[in-house]
């Protein structure tokens, strides 16, 4: 039985990218690029209505004001996600996170509370923070 209140997989893909964006207290340009960049790009987004992103985004931040509202965005996560894509969700916070070329503190914080949600092990996770550090890596 699905439950009324349960999201897309688009939409919870979209709420990870916001809550790792609105960690630090604001969403950078660079992050809202990024979030606009991965929508159009990754497979998974493929049959996405693009139109829908910015009222997408706009209604997580709503929820993020409200008190509790992280527990309550990762709760909608939980739920809409599918387990095959749990990796992928934690490759764009990731993405999302190091659009600045710097994770703040809170940003990792709530990068660790996504990986538990997910069930990524840390071995997984290490993976996966290598390889998105790599992609940014400078001479």
């Amino acid at each position: 039985m699905t439950k009324m209140n349960t999201i897309s997989h688009h939409t919870a893909l979209i709420y990870v990218m916001v809550l790792i964006s609105a960690a630090d207290g604001s969403m950078s340009e660079s992050e809202l690029r990024i979030i606009g960049e991965l929508t159009k790009s990754l497979p998974v987004f493929q049959d996405f209505d693009h139109s829908r992103l910015l009222s997408i985004c706009q209604e997580c931040a709503q929820i993020l004001q409200e008190p509790d509202g992280a527990d309550a965005v990762l709760g909608l996560v939980d739920d809409g996600l599918p387990d095959i894509l749990h990796e992928t969700a934690y490759w764009v916070a990731l993405e999302v996170a190091l659009a600045d070329r710097r994770i703040a503190l809170e940003e990792l914080r709530v990068l660790d509370a996504i990986r538990r949600l997910l069930e990524i092990d840390k071995l997984t996770a290490a993976a996966i923070e290598r390889g998105a550090r790599a992609k940014y890596q400078v001479a």
